[in-house]
């Protein structure tokens, strides 16, 4: 996380030696988890995202950005009695992402970006709307570092960018109680956002 905090604050003055753009974005989210124990299952629900990356450099550019996100996750739970509880288990987390590009088209009104890097979930908050299974912010691990690719399309202005957050550390506690759950995150999303800065072409 520190590396992430140090590459973010350095991008400022790499800024001024190369291409930048700013681009704030808005878009969805689709998170789930990796299998859980028998009688645990998960299912992805649609979450909001929110944020800006920068961009530095031409065709091969450094991609530093934070995304303040809301992701939900569908939880069943087999109780012993062959009954299952249901919950909608929402977390809030901040993405800290230290992305590396490539520009695979470069034209005067479109561009198509690859990029690919590490990035680290902050876990802000837990909202359990279902007591009965009551796990909060205390059985997860606080954050979560991740595997980040996505593609960007460019035009003029405007861009849009699905990726995808393939998760590496265990999202809940290594505690007695959760040590079967190893699941990790794995998380979609589609943003739009406007490019705000300097265009060589």
């Amino acid at each position: 996380m520190r590396t992430l905090i140090t590459a973010l604050a350095c991008s400022s003055f790499l800024a001024a030696a190369a291409q930048f753009q700013l681009n704030p974005q808005i878009g969805l989210t689709y998170q789930d988890l990796t299998s859980g124990t028998t009688g645990t299952t998960f299912k992805g629900a649609v979450g909001w995202q929110l944020g800006a990356d920068m961009r530095i450099g031409d065709r091969l550019f450094f991609q530093p950005g934070a995304f303040l996100g809301r992701n939900a996750t569908v939880i069943s739970v087999d109780d012993g009695e062959h009954n299952t509880i249901e919950n909608d288990l929402v977390r809030t987390n901040l993405k800290l992402k230290a992305l590396a590009g490539y520009r695979i088209i470069d034209g005067y009104n479109f561009d198509l970006r690859f990029m690919a890097g590490p990035s680290y979930d902050v876990l802000l908050s837990v909202d359990n709307k279902n007591d009965a299974i009551g796990w909060n912010k205390g059985d997860f691990n606080n954050g979560s570092f991740n595997i980040d690719a996505g593609l960007g399309f460019d035009l003029g202005y405007f861009t849009l960018e699905p990726s995808a957050s393939f998760g590496l550390s265990r999202a809940f506690k290594d505690t007695p109680a959760l040590k079967d759950l190893s699941s990790k995150y794995i998380t979609y999303g589609l943003t739009i956002g406007v490019n705000f800065g300097d265009d060589d072409k």
